[in-house]
């Protein structure tokens, strides 16, 4: 593993190519199965290339650059050629609308849009919004057209490109968080974060030369870029990147692939769980797969028989970089929770008056360290939003959970997640878990919604399972038995699905708004 202090992220693809120039490092499998490959050598002949051709297209250090791609080599490219400029990537959802993205290219200030022929006229309808971007460049084309193509711009370009002064601190990324009644946040990611959450997430699972994470997940988010594909480059393995994740090809993909680690969501670990399996599948190298949010006991366990892997919860978002808490790969683990404390990480738990509360009490996880370094470096053009995320060296997450006596931490919910009822505080993971015991429960979400008698009356949505049937009275009635009578909900909602962000994660927001929109009617 390379000592990573003081490193850009440049420097240390330099360093890893010295070590293994002929080793794979970056494998790709496109919708149609084909399967492309690069050694280190290949992958940094590449990016220098690319960067050559952007920087003769008068991309400078501090320029952003929007990615609008599929997970896809070029994405990987893309990034890496912008970090040894000095210039800023900014990936966003191939999924969003382009009055989303003319916000996002408007804020961000790009000067340039790399994308795709098949997401093209969303922007030509937004560009002449956008008086600072200069240039539209498209991936994975090489017809000429009316837009350069990533593919000509490398293969066009044979000079040398003069040495940018790029330090450890400088922004490499800006990555967008989702709003909910706000606007998106960007936020800051310096060369110096990337590199701590690559060694961060490599000490604790224990990456290798020989690892091969598996990135199934949209590469726009961090998830990926965090917990994937930063770890491998540090430990000088290999990563296997999917166009998209597939429920149905997943064990076959860890199987050709060659994967040993991996990432995962709950929604995507159920989607898995639904399809029809093949025991062959259980003939893996999966050594590991991470995951975040909530799953039941009966899952965890069918997925970890199915692909004769094991499966260790995480907490993590954007602004945290590296995963703070995670489940001990070695001795004893509890996915019921999030986890303990990775090394270096400190956290504390506080009341609504900013005082520690007690162990076994829920409070806000508030994580402590260094903008820049081991957190987010604050909000692009955001003070506000960075003074109250960011305090005194603590950056406040807005999530709620409690520590027990042996140091395990359990999430307990978003703060503004906890539904006021009859001025009790209820956690609306809590209802969910309970109802998603229930055997005809598929998946289910509670939000708490105004009422005049009660503060907010608790509202459950129901997803479930295929070929089973449930009513109203059967879930409250099942609830009666498990829960305290202020957490039972007293409507129950069946529906086909929930609104979800491209990573599977239920927009509970928008449920909220539509309940609220009743109210007004």
């Amino acid at each position: 593993m390379i000592l990573t202090a003081e490193l850009t992220l440049i420097d240390l693809l330099n360093a890893q190519c010295e070590k293994h120039s002929e080793q794979p490092f970056l494998i790709f499998e496109d919708n149609k199965q084909q399967v492309t490959e690069y050694s280190y050598g290949e992958f940094l002949e590449r990016v220098e290339k690319f960067s050559g051709a952007l920087y003769e297209r008068g991309i400078r250090k501090g320029d952003k650059v929007t990615l609008h791609l599929p997970n896809s080599a070029e994405f990987v490219v893309c990034w890496f050629a912008l970090a040894k400029l000095g210039a800023i990537m900014v990936p966003t959802n191939i999924l969003s609308a382009g009055a989303e993205m003319e916000y996002l290219i408007g804020h961000s200030e790009s000067v340039m849009l790399i994308t795709e022929a098949e997401y093209i006229e969303k922007f030509k309808a937004i560009q002449g919004n956008l008086p600072k971007l200069r240039q539209i460049v498209l991936a994975r084309m090489d017809e000429p057209g009316e837009f350069e193509s990533v593919n000509k711009m490398m293969s066009e370009f044979s000079g040398k490109v003069p040495e940018a002064d790029i330090q450890p601190e400088d922004v490499a990324a800006i990555l967008y968080t989702s709003g909910t009644t706000s606007k998106p946040k960007g936020c800051l990611i310096t060369h110096a974060n990337y590199i701590y959450t690559g060694q961060a997430v490599a000490g604790h699972i224990g990456f290798t030369e020989q690892d091969r994470a598996l990135v199934v997940l949209p590469m726009f988010h961090g998830n990926g870029q965090y917990y994937m594909i930063m770890p491998s480059l540090v430990a000088g393995g290999s990563v296997a990147i999917t166009e998209r994740f597939s429920a149905s090809r997943y064990g076959r993909q860890v199987q050709r692939l060659g994967a040993t680690l991996g990432s995962l969501f709950a929604a995507p670990i159920r989607m898995i769980l639904a399809q029809r399996y093949d025991e062959e599948e259980r003939n893996n190298k999966l050594r590991a797969v991470i995951f975040a949010q909530s799953v039941t006991a009966k899952e965890l366990k069918a997925f970890e028989e199915r692909y004769n892997t094991s499966l260790y919860q995480i907490y993590g978002m954007t602004e945290t970089i590296a995963p703070p808490l995670m489940n001990p790969l070695t001795g004893e683990k509890d996915n019921a929770g999030i986890g303990k404390p990775i090394a270096g990480s400190r956290i504390k738990l506080i009341d609504e008056d900013g005082h520690e509360v007690p162990e076994g009490e829920p409070g806000e996880i508030l994580l402590e360290g260094i903008p820049g370094k081991t957190i987010m470096k604050g909000y692009f053009n955001n003070p506000e939003a960075t003074s109250q995320t960011l305090q005194n060296g603590w950056l406040h997450t807005g999530d709620k959970a409690r520590k027990s006596a042996d140091g395990f931490y359990y999430f307990v919910d978003r703060q503004k997640d906890m539904i006021k009822r009859a001025g009790e505080n209820v956690a609306a993971s809590e209802v969910e878990n309970v109802i998603m015991e229930h055997p005809a429960v598929y998946e289910a979400i509670a939000i708490g919604i105004p009422d005049a008698m009660h503060d907010e009356a608790l509202k459950a949505f129901v997803i479930l399972k295929q070929g089973q049937t449930a009513t109203e009275q059967e879930v409250i009635d099942y609830c009666k038995g498990q829960l305290a009578k202020f957490k039972v909900p007293s409507a129950i909602e069946f529906v086909e699905d929930f609104p979800r962000t491209s990573v599977g994660k239920i927009q509970k927001h928008k449920l909220k708004e539509l309940e609220l929109k009743k109210l007004d009617e």
